[in-house]
């Protein structure tokens, strides 16, 4: 039986990943829209205190200044109305621009506004403002999740508000420049024991160096990606937009894996490590399992990333 990309998404099925993170989102998305936000200013003010947190290069800010700017010039309670209808997914002209951009864009205008909320030029949550009961038990779940878990919940909550793109009709997609693939003599080959999979090594290199060209084309042509919490990603082209926009300057630290024939000449590959990502650097190591499924020629048919429930499953690579 030919392998689907539903059949595909089954490969290891003892992966336990991190079922908290997409329950909390679920909780914070029914949240009132002034608890979202009181939420993600705690959330980020604790943070800040354990977490240094990278400012965003000029780059992946220029598609927001001019709504940056506007902002700026309101009237508190008009700001304070922005970020609830960002939060709301209102139809207003500002939640339908954020909902173009791409999450590295959004996380960038979110740390901006914390950082002019700390400046006192956009309004703050209101002096003694008194979350919820819901609202407090959500950050108390956030508190307890490991940093790499947090940044997920805290990530996608930002990334899901604006207006629904379902709805737009036809627009384009705002994202910062592709950043320049290293050079070869710059980079740093991986290895991971129990692997010596060319397609799985080439797949690290390729993503550590952000040569998405070359990355790219280990896949098949009708290959998938799953991300965490997410649908497959699936056909060449979508996978390269999704890499381009998501994917930029992360480092990848694979540690151990296991190789395993499968179905119609098939083979699968399990791989546990880290995953650091820019906003974060190497402060914060995500624990994530990579399962590949490669066709008879070696080129990716599936590949899911899933964000592990503990450290403990880094070593889990039993079917």
């Amino acid at each position: 039986m030919t392998y689907t990309v539903d059949k595909a998404r089954n490969i290891f099925p003892n992966t336990l990943s991190a079922a908290e993170v997409p329950a909390t989102i679920t909780r914070f998305a029914q949240l009132s829209d002034e608890d979202q936000l009181a939420l993600i200013w705690f959330a980020y003010l604790e943070m800040g205190q354990a977490i240094t947190i990278a400012a965003p290069g000029a780059a992946n800010m220029q598609f927001a200044e001019l709504t940056m700017e506007r902002i700026k010039k309101m009237t508190p309670v008009e700001q304070s109305q922005v970020m609830c209808d960002l939060a709301n997914r209102a139809d207003t002209e500002i939640s339908r621009t954020y909902a173009t951009w791409t999450p590295n864009i959004k996380l960038g205008f979110w740390y901006r506004l914390g950082e002019w909320m700390e400046q006192g030029f956009v309004a703050p949550i209101p002096e003694g403002y008194k979350l919820s009961a819901n609202a407090a038990a959500v950050l108390q779940t956030i508190r307890g999740l490991e940093s790499g878990q947090q940044i997920t919940v805290l990530r996608n909550a930002v990334v899901d508000m604006g207006y629904d793109t379902s709805k737009l009709g036809s627009y384009e997609r705002v994202s910062e420049p592709v950043v320049v693939p290293q050079s070869i003599g710059q980079r740093t080959q991986v290895s991971i024991e129990g692997i010596d999979n060319a397609t799985v090594l080439s797949y690290m290199n390729n993503l550590n160096a952000n040569d998405f060209d070359a990355l790219i084309e280990l896949f098949a042509p009708d290959g998938a990606l799953q991300p965490p919490f997410r649908k497959p990603v699936v056909g060449k082209e979508a996978v390269r937009r999704f890499f381009q926009e998501e994917c930029q300057n992360l480092k990848l630290v694979p540690e151990r894996g296991v190789t395993e024939p499968a179905e119609d000449g098939y083979t699968q590959v399990k791989v546990t490590g880290k995953c650091q990502t820019p906003w974060f650097g190497a402060a914060v190591g995500m624990n994530i399992a990579w399962r590949f499924l490669l066709n008879p020629d070696g080129k990716i048919f599936f590949v899911a990333i899933d964000l592990l429930a503990s450290p403990k499953e880094l070593l889990n690579l039993v079917r």
